[in-house]
């Protein structure tokens, strides 16, 4: 095994010293260490050598798809001979089974999934299990349940040319691994028969097919052949087909499975009975037999991860399977942006335990599907040995941990008794009370640094400087400050506390003359993306929003971030948001950042603390190396938008609006198919499920394509 970086670019600024410096604490077998690194400071290149250097397979997991993307198609370039998967949530939308005792309201599951997305789950299951040199970039999906491993890989089926077997056993194999037989449509997850030929498309390859030719009860050949053409692209000595699907279990297990679910409802229908829980006690059998006998049929059915516990043959409580266990017992974890991932994390168990403890209480589901769930957050910690939590704004979690005797972990929240933790300037550690700071805190007593500082940037880039305003008259220096950002043709950010004041303000400035636009969590996704690509665009050169402008975004052409009303402390307002927002500015050699207050809270003067110590910090590297600041110069991604036949271009989220006399029905369930998606990501099910029902009362109504017109001729006698 060995990992290829492949790059034109040389570790530079304090990328050397921050590798050097984690590989040092990883060989240690130090498990916390944190890479703290200003915006613009290339941790995703760090990343990169990090994982050459040390050289183990690697997790790196991301707090939400869009991140993960990115980080997946970087990575992919760095390592382009090595196996970098996608793993994350493969549902375009997703409802969870619920119930609403309240109004006596049962929601039933409704998802909608992406095959691309699950042939990259299937393909990073079949990498972890093949190879030694895999790179995994997901999301917090990784942590939810999965197949056995084990189940997994006895499941393979392994060929090779010259082995004796007749055609029909391979056959029965490929229907075990749940592959289906289509001799019409040739898609992934299907084979067809020719003769002594079988091709079989895997699951987890976009458009490569294996063909295998017969002689007799011998395998003469193997090939990879094109699935659409059959063109050969390669022939092959062997080959290991992998289970269709990512649930893929052995006949003889869901047989015992069967049975043991059988004797749970029993047991379950007589706890209900004697607390005469009687309509409960009818709705679990009624539900649980037709399961089985779906499962008897069809060899599974609807929500079958509900009975996961049984199928995999755990004891009640246990942790489910997770794609962790897909990784060898000594691999890498990276946590990008800890400061949002880590929360995450351990916040994903209650939510999903609250939903399916009512499900359970009602008989809508035996007690069992509580073990279908995320692993808590002790049980991630106890699977994963060796983590590097990267940041520019660590939390409180990272620092306490990021020390050479912590043989586990202690977590923040639980364990106040022994830690506390004052703005992010001073860590105080009971029981003694003494109080250190971040950089004596971080330094390891054998001389290995835990908290791994990134500040100068390769670029010679600042950090951006930091002006404090009274907050009366904000609104009209702001005005005039985006004015003189205009003139010299760069953009800038303002960021509000609510969506209102966002959409009021942006109609405000545009009053003034300015192009503006607003952006918060009810503008859809990818009207989103478009206008961040607008604006970069030059399209218009302010944008207004509130807590979107924070991680991940990535606009060097902006160079002036305005925070109104800064002093109001809280969470967008605190020192990691506003940290982070200023390091919006951060790509850019102009880069300044405008805070409107009364007061310098807590949260401000950490602020303008660190800024004015990396300031000095990169102003002396600079000097000492006689670097010049250079902004960052990326160009601008495509148009979302998409061109109708007249000529003119529309942007894909805009829809007929109600008072319009006509209007296409397609476009109304589509917007509709939007608003429900987001009102289930929000959690708000009924909604969601009146969405749902409007749509497939249109999709009702929708008169039927037309059919073609025929000639008919008369047959000559």
């Amino acid at each position: 095994m060995s990992f290829q970086l492949s790059s034109e670019y040389t570790p530079s600024g304090d990328q050397s010293q921050a590798i050097e410096k984690l590989v040092r604490s990883l060989e240690a077998g130090n498990g916390h260490q944190t890479l703290l690194g200003v915006t613009g400071s290339g941790k995703t290149f760090t990343m990169a050598n990090l994982i050459q250097r040390v050289n183990k397979p690697t997790l790196i997991m991301s707090h939400n798809k869009t991140l993960a993307a990115q980080l997946y198609s970087e990575f992919r370039n760095f390592f382009p001979n090595n196996a970098v998967e996608y793993f994350v949530s493969y549902f375009d939308y997703y409802q969870p089974e619920a119930y609403i005792p309240r109004s006596d309201t049962y929601i039933e599951k409704d998802s909608s999934i992406n095959d691309e997305i699950e042939r990259l789950r299937l393909s990073t299951m079949g990498s972890l299990l093949t190879r030694d040199d895999t790179i995994v970039i997901a999301s917090v999906s990784c942590i939810y349940g999965l197949g056995s491993p084990d189940d997994y890989q006895n499941m393979m089926v392994p060929i090779k040319a010259g082995e004796q077997i007749n055609r029909d056993a391979l056959i029965g194999k490929l229907c075990e691994l749940m592959f289906e037989r289509n001799d019409i449509a040739f898609g992934r997850g299907n084979f067809r028969v020719r003769g002594d030929v079988v091709e079989a498309h895997p699951a987890y390859l976009e458009s490569t097919a294996i063909r295998v030719e017969f002689f007799g009860d011998e395998i003469e050949r193997i090939s990879s052949i094109d699935s659409l053409t059959g063109a050969i692209i390669e022939r092959l000595e062997d080959y290991i087909f992998f289970p269709a699907k990512q649930f893929a279990t052995p006949a003889e297990k869901l047989k015992v499975a069967m049975r043991t679910i059988q004797e749970e409802m029993h047991a379950r229908i007589a706890e209900l009975e004697s607390h005469n829980k009687l309509l409960e006690a009818q709705r679990i059998k009624m539900r649980t037999d037709y399961d089985l006998e779906m499962m008897r049929e069809m060899g599974f059915c609807q929500g079958i991860e509900n009975y996961s516990r049984h199928i995999t043959g755990r004891e009640p409580g246990a942790r489910p399977y997770t794609l962790l266990d897909f990784f060898p017992e000594d691999y890498l974890l990276l946590i990008d942006e800890s400061h949002v991932t880590i929360p995450q994390i351990g916040g994903m168990y209650e939510g999903d335990k609250s939903r399916k403890t009512v499900l359970v209480d009602h008989g809508f589901r035996l007690p069992s599907a509580l073990d279908n769930r995320p692993l808590r957050f002790a049980e991630f910690m106890q699977m994963t040995h060796q983590r590097v939590y990267v940041s520019a704004t660590p939390g409180a979690f990272e620092l306490v941990n990021s020390r050479p005797d912590n043989k586990s972990y202690i977590d923040v929240k639980t364990r106040p008794d022994q830690v506390g933790y004052v703005n992010r300037k001073k860590l105080r550690i009971k029981p003694s009370g003494a109080e250190e700071s971040i950089e004596s805190f971080a330094v390891n007593r054998a001389g290995f640094p835990l908290v791994v500082e990134q500040i100068i940037r390769p670029t010679g880039l600042l950090d951006p400087v930091i002006h404090l305003r009274e907050l009366k008259g904000q609104i009209d220096e702001t005005i005039e400050l985006c004015r003189q950002r205009v003139v010299r043709g760069e953009r800038a950010l303002v960021t509000t506390l609510t969506k209102k004041t966002a959409e009021d303000l942006s109609e405000y400035l545009k009053n003034t003359g300015l192009k503006v636009r607003y952006i918060h969590s009810d503008v859809d996704t990818i009207e989103r993306v478009e206008i961040l690509r607008q604006l970069r665009a030059g399209s218009f050169d302010v944008l207004v929003g509130i807590n979107l402008l924070r991680e991940g975004l990535d606009l060097p052409e902006v160079s002036l971030v305005c925070i109104l009303d800064a002093d109001k402390e809280g969470f967008l307002r605190n020192d990691t948001s506003l940290i982070q927002t200023a390091g919006r500015a951060a790509r850019h050699v102009h880069g300044e950042c405008y805070l409107f207050c009364d007061v310098v809270t807590d949260s401000i003067q950490a602020l303008l603390d660190i800024t004015a110590s990396r300031r000095v910090r990169q102003q002396a590297h600079n000097e000492a190396n006689g670097i010049t600041p250079q902004s960052v110069v990326r160009p601008v991604q495509e148009s979302l938008q998409v061109e109708s036949p007249d000529g003119k271009t529309s942007s894909s989220t805009q829809f007929a609006s109600e008072d319009e006399t006509e209007y296409n029905a397609p476009n109304v369930i589509a917007q509709l198919e939007a608003q429900m998606r987001e009102a289930s990501s929000q959690l708000e099910f009924e909604l969601a499920a009146h969405l749902r029902d409007q749509i497939k009362a249109l999709r009702d109504k929708q008169p039927p394509a037309p059919m073609p017109a025929v000639r008919y001729q008369r047959k000559k006698r």
